[in-house]
């Protein structure tokens, strides 16, 4: 039975929700104890690799007494992850993303499990031998791993699997950065591919779980407190944000360019891509040796910058250092994140922006310019300004960040077709659209687009009453499905042209046709035309009669009805008209001297 505008609902979640957010409760307690483990394994790697120490406390690679062998240790881990991606996993290689992307879009899903261990500890070894990322990538990915393994343990739809492995990716996060609503909003924006309660609800349960686990396991956040700036900074403050959201966004577009840039460089080298990582760690080393700060995730010169003081050659460092050593390592396919070189690169930029743009509080341009390049760069504006708040707690900030991140937004989404986190699935043949709305034919209904001039034929009609039905009664062009209906025009089944060709030339003439009919799959007047595409998809038809809820006939539906709803929605978008027109008084009147 079909549903009626009446009995449809705002949203399409059924019962089975509940379950799927069980299993994702679990899986944000078991992200939370991977992303402890993660952060373990970093320290632990920093520790072997510059100080050789067996120990698991996070430090920073710039304080090593190595001198010029400090060159080789990035080198040896990009050895390392080489041969681990050649002979593991190649999917390890990548800041985590956009590989979560092709497991969503390509594989239904489906992570291999061997990915869960090979992607933390590929990106352990990655940051630890002073690769310049963050572990939020590798956290995502790995989460979306556990939860896809989990979610294949059990009878469910690739629906069911892709929530559950987004699931694992905002726990992962919200577990990383103590930032549970952002981590939601992350899914949303780039992973989900939709707003729908059946996803929605357990994502941010997982990524709420993950969030209160965080607080046992790894401490609360902020992970960068700031002091709290004015709550209002005047037009000239807000006409600083525009300057520093259109700067950020310039930044986003040199780095999204760069990154790519540097990895057709890399396809271009006469050696097999194993050996790419190791080239790319020559280039970090030698940065390391330059800028020492620029080493590993930089979660100390990141706290640095948002306090507002720091020497201007620590930004300069990171501007020109870090961000280079950041492309190229990024470009040869190694594994480690994106967020915490780019929140390290706008708060750098902020200091930047701090010498000429009103001055507005210590860390103010940083904090602001931190969130517009993480807008821009990554195409999601919302995340990037709940990711900032989140981090640094600093809520007076809300307006500023929506003037810069918006603005950086619109910048790259004007000069690149891309950003950094889809063009990598782009050039593996897919294309995703970023672009989230109501689909217009679930607004628009059968009655508005159905034919209702048709020929329906009785079904008391005999063979010889079809030989004259088709040779003196003209039917409508393009009609190629009948109806048979009876005396109350209730439909009694279908009959197609060539069918009934066939009938009435072969058939014995006292043949009734309600006896050759077959039984129609029909539309309702008062369901929307995605039900009736839905409709189409399952059962091959192409054609429907539409019939009341009192089984008369009303109308017929075709896939040429619906592409023509399509063409009124394209039409809406495209066409531009000015229905009001301004008149100015007496500006038609003449006056005449005398």
């Amino acid at each position: 039975m079909k549903r009626s505008s009446q009995q449809l609902g705002d949203f399409t979640a059924t019962p089975h929700l509940i379950p799927v957010s069980l299993m994702a409760i679990g899986i944000g307690v078991f992200s939370t104890f991977v992303a402890w483990a993660l952060l373990r394994l970093i320290g632990f790697f920093t520790n072997l690799f510059y100080y050789g120490r067996i120990d698991t406390s996070l430090v920073s690679p710039a304080g090593n007494n190595l001198g010029w062998l400090a060159l080789l240790v990035p080198v040896v881990g990009g050895l390392v992850i080489g041969l681990m991606a050649r002979y593991g996993s190649e999917r390890i290689r990548g800041h985590g993303i956009p590989e979560a992307l092709e497991s969503i879009l390509i594989n239904g899903s489906k992570v291999q499990p061997r990915l869960a261990v090979l992607k933390p500890l590929s990106a352990a070894i990655s940051i630890g031998s002073g690769g310049p990322f963050g572990a939020e990538g590798p956290i995502i990915m790995t989460g979306g791993a556990i939860g896809s393994v989990i979610s294949q343990l059990f009878h469910l739809t690739a629906a069911e699997r892709k929530t559950l492995l987004v699931a694992g990716a905002a726990a992962g996060m919200a577990a990383t950065f103590a930032t549970p609503i952002a981590a939601v909003l992350l899914a949303v924006e780039l992973l989900l591919f939709e707003w729908k309660p059946r996803s929605a609800i357990p994502v941010a349960l997982a990524s709420a779980t993950a969030g209160a686990a965080r607080r046992y396991i790894l401490g609360l956040g902020p992970l960068f407190p700031v002091p709290q700036h004015a709550i209002f900074i005047g037009p000239h403050g807000l006409a600083g944000c525009a300057i520093a959201g259109l700067l950020a966004g310039g930044l986003s577009a040199l780095l999204t360019v760069g990154v790519y840039a540097a990895e057709d460089a890399f396809s271009r080298l006469p050696i097999h891509w194993q050996w790419w990582p190791a080239i790319g760690g020559l280039a970090v080393g030698v940065g390391g040796l330059i800028f020492p700060q620029a080493l590993g995730v930089g979660y100390d010169t990141i706290r640095s910058l948002l306090q507002g003081d720091v020497p201007t050659a620590v930004i300069a460092g990171v501007l020109l250092v870090k961000s280079a050593i950041w492309i190229i390592s990024l470009g040869s396919g190694t594994s480690g994140g994106v967020l915490a070189p780019l929140l390290m690169m706008g708060a750098a930029l902020g200091g930047v922006e701090a010498g000429f743009l009103p001055n507005a509080g210590a860390g103010f341009w940083p904090l602001v310019s931190m969130g517009a390049i993480l807008g821009g760069t990554m195409r999601a504006p919302f995340t990037a300004i709940l990711f900032a708040l989140e981090l640094t707690h600093d809520i007076n900030v809300l307006l500023p960040l929506l003037v810069a991140a918006m603005l950086a937004h619109a910048t790259t989404v004007l000069l690149l077709k891309r950003s950094i986190l889809t063009e990598k699935v782009a050039r593996r043949g897919f294309h995703i659209t970023r672009e989230y709305a109501t689909d217009p034919l679930e607004i628009l209904f059968v009655r508005e687009a159905m034919r209702t001039h048709l020929v329906a034929l009785p079904s008391g009609a005999t063979a010889a009453d079809l030989r004259s039905i088709i040779i003196h009664e003209p039917t409508p062009r393009g009609q190629h499905l009948f109806p048979v209906v009876d005396e109350q025009c209730r439909i009694q089944g279908v009959i197609t042209r060539k069918e009934l060709r066939k009938i009435a030339e072969s058939a014995s003439p006292e043949m009734s046709l309600g006896n050759l009919v077959r039984a129609p799959v029909v539309a309702r007047p008062d369901e929307p035309l995605r039900a009736v595409v839905f409709r189409m998809a399952e059962t091959g038809l192409t054609r429907m009669p539409v019939v009341d809820e009192d089984g008369q006939l009303a109308g017929m539906i075709s896939l040429r009805d619906l592409l023509a709803a399509r063409v009124r929605n394209l039409n809406e978008e495209r066409h531009r008209e000015r229905p009001l027109r301004l008149r100015m008084p007496f500006a038609n009147r003449i006056v005449v001297g005398r």
